[in-house]
């Protein structure tokens, strides 16, 4: 075996059913007397519920999270929550919110504890977000990593089926990527194909039955599992393309992640043959190649869309898209060559199996 460097980031996970009711048992762990909690505008009404569990903790409800994290919501969320005194904050929702979090703590170096209500796995990684002038930077500090997570697979029963199957599949892009990792690892390489496994076999229960409790468990141990991969190692081409994709054309982020993720595990199969095996293993494969195919077809019975297009990318944009993914291109198993990325984004935007 070759040599690796192993290092978990410190966290405290709070995992099962009814785990919302310990959050002012864990908040007050954090020695916080005031909690802001962070929210977006349609999940308003949770974070309202999650301020009146809090009591005399809760400084508050901010409600403006929104994609991306647009540099001046995020100062205007850290001007709030100066105003109100704010020592800690509750992230309530999926990644819009946790990355709003992330953003302030970046600066305040206050703890986020976080309650995630969808799979984007966020939640468990140093990895922040902010877009200006439509374009998304991202960077790792242990700052922003969320200090306690809650995951109580009853928050996710609301979430409709056609959300949580793109945001599991976003999750699954975190695991996938992270099997050919320029820093991939035996411990993390566990996680990543553990979590494509279990997420392959959850989502389409959800998809068939959004009640299913164990089904929702499942999804969501598979997004922790993802989160961690992607707080660990490196990402790739995959998440280079998304970036510049969510960032510059304001496409809806999950369902970018998923739409491309046959492209970019196709892409990469022959560059990083042992991978992508565990990948395709993982959905029910034998070689490499059938990674992209069978994300694709697992895309097609969660009911995604494989189109760009459909999800709002100009076809005027594929040629801009293709030019800032290469440029400062991150580290990718293939050499990430301009042409070959024109045409990877033409058969996504045209919603074309990966070939």
């Amino acid at each position: 075996m070759k040599g690796f460097v192993y290092q978990c980031a410190p966290a405290r996970v709070v995992f099962g059913q009814g785990a919302l009711a310990q959050l002012p048992d864990e908040v007050a762990q954090l020695g916080a007397q005031r909690a802001l909690v962070l929210t977006t505008p349609e999940q308003r009404g949770l974070g309202e519920r999650v301020a009146a569990l809090l009591g005399a903790r809760a400084a508050g409800v901010y409600a403006q999270a929104v994609m991306h994290v647009p540099v001046e919501v995020a100062r205007a969320a850290r001007a709030e929550a100066q105003r109100l005194g704010a020592d800690c904050y509750v992230a309530v929702g999926g990644g819009s919110t946790i990355g709003l979090g992330k953003a302030i703590a970046l600066e305040s170096a206050q703890p986020i504890l976080a309650v995630p209500t969808t799979y984007a796995g966020s939640e468990v990684t140093p990895i922040y977000g902010l877009t200006e002038g439509r374009l998304k930077k991202t960077g790792r500090d242990p700052r922003v990593l969320p200090r306690t997570v809650l995951y109580d697979p009853a928050l996710t029963l609301t979430l409709p089926a056609a959300i949580s199957a793109a945001s599991g599949m976003n999750a699954m892009a975190h695991a996938v990527e992270a099997l050919y990792a320029q820093d991939a690892n035996p411990i993390i390489s566990l996680m990543a194909e553990e979590s494509i496994r279990a997420l392959a076999r959850a989502l389409p229960a959800v998809v068939r039955n959004p009640a299913d409790i164990d089904a929702r468990s499942d999804a969501l141990y598979g997004a922790w599992l993802a989160g961690v991969c992607l707080g660990t190692v490196g990402m790739a081409l995959h998440h280079k393309l998304c970036h510049t994709l969510g960032g510059t054309f304001n496409l809806p982020h999950a369902q970018t992640h998923a739409a491309m993720l046959p492209h970019t595990a196709h892409y990469n199969h022959a560059a990083a043959p042992q991978a992508l095996q565990r990948a395709a293993r993982a959905l029910g494969g034998d070689q490499a190649a059938d990674a992209g195919p069978l994300l694709f077809r697992l895309n097609q019975a969660l009911g995604i869309s494989p189109s760009l297009a459909a999800i709002g990318m100009p076809e005027a944009g594929l040629d801009e898209a293709a030019t800032l993914a290469c440029t400062n291109p991150y580290y990718n198993p293939r050499p990430v060559e301009r042409e070959a990325i024109r045409a990877l984004l033409g058969r996504a935007w045209r919603g074309e199996q990966p070939d």
